[in-house]
């Protein structure tokens, strides 16, 4: 069984049909990148896996418990973290207390220590209000407040979004060593050659549906499926 599997999801948006009949499967230690063209539906699969969008229909069992249709909440304890696009770190808070707060629920927590290990510059400005730090820096504080609370499983929405070359190159590298110690990502991307980097899988979607599936490797060999299904 894989740690995640999901099967038949529909998503709406009120009256507008999202998603149709999504299907996946995420292994554990594996990072799974979703592509697609703006509006194709990566975003709101997140959400409806993690419970932010509840699902019409479909199928989704995490670790061989069945979340499709919980609260997010319920699912967060499951083990599942979404690092939003927004990030929603709690600027009049300083970093550590944003992490502190996001492990206070958490049935098992990551020590400090381990955090400030993966982030060494979150260690040097925990003192520092949310809304001081740079986009970068909101980025790992964002993913530190998921990891602090040990999931199974986080899901990246967009993280090198609007971030320095230098910048992305470091959350890569940081992603790619959770990915070493075990932790199962998917990342949704724009940036496709980050993406392709970092994953070992990738599902492309296109208006709601998901229409090609299968390793990254496939996608550096025959750069014509990306070009057929995102124009790039």
């Amino acid at each position: 069984m894989s740690l995640l599997e999901v099967e038949g999801l529909n998503s709406y948006y009120g009256d507008s049909h999202i998603l149709f009949d999504i299907a996946m499967r995420v292994e554990q230690h594996e990072v799974v990148a979703l592509l697609g063209r703006n509006g194709a539906g990566k975003s709101t699969t997140l959400k409806s896996l993690m419970g932010a969008v509840r699902p019409h229909s479909g199928r989704v069992v995490l670790d061989g418990v069945s979340i499709a249709g919980k609260a997010a909440h319920t699912i967060a304890r499951r083990g599942m973290q979404l690092v939003p696009e927004d990030r929603r770190v709690f600027g009049s808070l300083n970093v550590e207390d944003n992490i502190v707060l996001a492990g206070l629920t958490a049935p098992k927590r990551w020590p400090l220590d381990r955090i400030y290990e993966m982030f060494p510059r979150l260690k040097e400005r925990r003192s520092s209000r949310g809304t001081d730090l740079s986009g970068g820096e909101q980025q790992m504080l964002a993913i530190a407040r998921a990891l602090v609370r040990d999931p199974k499983i986080v899901l990246l929405d967009e993280p090198f979004e609007g971030l320095a070359p230098i910048i992305v190159h470091d959350l890569v590298r940081v992603c790619r060593d959770l990915a070493a110690t075990g932790l199962t990502i998917i990342v949704v991307e724009q940036n496709i050659a980050a993406a392709l980097n970092l994953a070992n899988r990738a599902y492309i979607l296109n208006n709601g549906h998901v229409v090609h599936e299968g390793v990254t490797e496939e996608l550096r060999r025959d750069p014509s499926i990306l070009r057929r299904h995102l124009g790039v």
